[in-house]
């Protein structure tokens, strides 16, 4: 028992630590967010923003670009969430639900589009967003990130879809509703926590994805917010690069990310557990 439990002590401390380690740099951004530039090159370190202000997020705010870039962001990732879990559903359930000729086939599709490199889609992808006139449009980039969610995210629905047993649409049939009923009454609410993981990882993807938007999205006015902040750091550069306004403007690219976390966290969890002893 002696053992075990010093073991178990160890076990915590490794815990804390990796945590910490990998705390210590959205804390240092944050951290670095309220200090001035003349702080942030001083030789001491300033683990606490003692005297520190909110210069740096007003620089950012009242940057015009920036508030564009955020718009264009919400508009492509919510689109990207919303279309690709309706496709994902649907293609969920009738590969779990249905048998027809060409599931296997579909299946292993799916498995082999995600070993496909992005990179080696840039050209294609551009020359299909060129002959649509979807080129710097939100709607464009919106349909190629749907695209390369949408195989990942049926693999994963597919788990939960299969995890609830058809007979409990069979039986609430039995008691007078319809399919449609049946589903939508029984089966649907069941399958929320895995809706919330799959729009999850729809959301981080569409967020932070950075060398589609490069390519496809190449007008000042029609940059999503990773392309912003990096026109924010090259545009620091010309001079002496602020820190603490780069800091800050990541600090704001990230909190829309904690904000959607904050409100799916209790749904995302159990979605994430049902999803691995499921299907």
């Amino acid at each position: 028992m002696r053992r075990h439990r010093t073991s178990r002590v160890l076990l915590s401390v490794l815990a804390l630590v990796v945590s910490l380690v990998w705390a210590f740099p959205v804390y240092w951004m944050l951290n670095s967010a309220f200090l001035p530039n003349v702080v942030l090159q001083s030789t001491t370190p300033t683990f606490v923003p003692f005297g520190g202000s909110l210069r740096n997020f007003s620089a950012v705010v009242d940057d015009p670009a920036f508030l564009r870039a955020l718009g264009v962001s919400l508009v492509v990732t919510l689109t990207t969430v919303v279309a690709a879990i309706v496709v994902a559903f649907f293609g969920a359930l009738a590969i779990s639900r249905f048998r027809f000729r060409g599931r296997s086939s579909f299946v292993l599709a799916l498995l082999l589009i995600q070993m496909l490199p992005a990179e080696g889609l840039f050209i294609a992808q551009y020359k299909m967003m060129s002959s649509l006139g979807l080129l710097n449009h939100a709607l464009g980039l919106a349909v190629l990130y749907t695209a390369a969610v949408v195989p990942f995210t049926i693999w994963m629905l597919r788990g939960f879809v299969a995890g609830v047993p058809a007979e409990l649409e069979e039986a609430a049939m039995v008691d007078g509703l319809s399919r449609t009923q049946a589903f939508l009454r029984i089966t649907f609410p069941l399958l929320a926590p895995g809706l919330v993981a799959s729009g999850v990882y729809a959301f981080l993807q569409a967020w932070n994805e950075f060398t589609v938007a490069l390519v496809v999205m190449t007008a000042e006015d029609s940059r999503t917010l990773p392309l912003w902040l990096r026109g924010f750091v090259q545009a620091s550069a010309t001079r002496e690069t602020d820190w603490g306004q780069v800091m800050a403007a990541s600090t704001l690219v990230a909190v829309p990310v904690i904000v959607f976390f904050l409100v799916v966290q209790g749904r995302m969890s159990s979605g994430l557990v049902g999803g691995a002893v499921k299907g």
